[in-house]
């Protein structure tokens, strides 16, 4: 019985994941595009800053990382820097495109260490706790080098 009450649950989660993904619309309104797949991001792992009830850190802020973002991060007790493979969690460098929670961003806005974010692949989710006119002053489009961030 557990491993069919397991398969349910799984069940479950994937309806509700595929139910919010229906919905995903970006900041500006529009599709919500792919963040980032190298490292793979968003809290499903699928490239997107998607966002549903079982994501319970909004991780809907595609942000593109710099050196002071991630330096910030660990200060405040958020390692982005070290790898954790238990997690899926590569760890991150400056200029990786990442989803991230959007309390965290905040965090980092009102620290003055935003890093830039891109709009057209950030969750609408986001604006439950930024305000857009904040990400649009932190909107970039990712350079061709992004070691430039660092």
């Amino acid at each position: 019985m557990i491993g069919v009450q397991a398969a349910r649950q799984r069940t479950r989660r994937e309806d509700v994941k595929l139910e919010a993904m229906a919905n995903d619309r970006n900041v500006l309104g529009g599709d919500l595009e792919p963040c980032g797949t190298d490292p793979v991001t968003g809290f499903y792992r699928d490239g997107c800053c998607n966002s549903g009830p079982d994501d319970l850190g909004n991780h809907t802020v595609c942000a593109v990382v710099s050196r002071e973002f991630l330096e910030h991060q660990v200060e405040a007790g958020n390692d982005l820097v070290t790898p954790r493979p238990e997690y899926g969690f590569p760890g991150l460098e400056p200029g990786d495109r990442w989803c991230v929670c959007a309390a965290r961003w905040q965090e980092a806005f009102e620290a003055g260490v935003a890093p830039p974010v891109v709009l057209a692949a950030t969750h609408a989710r986001a604006l439950e706790i930024i305000e857009l006119d904040d990400l649009r002053r932190h909107a970039v489009d990712v350079p061709a080098d992004p070691s430039s961030l660092a």
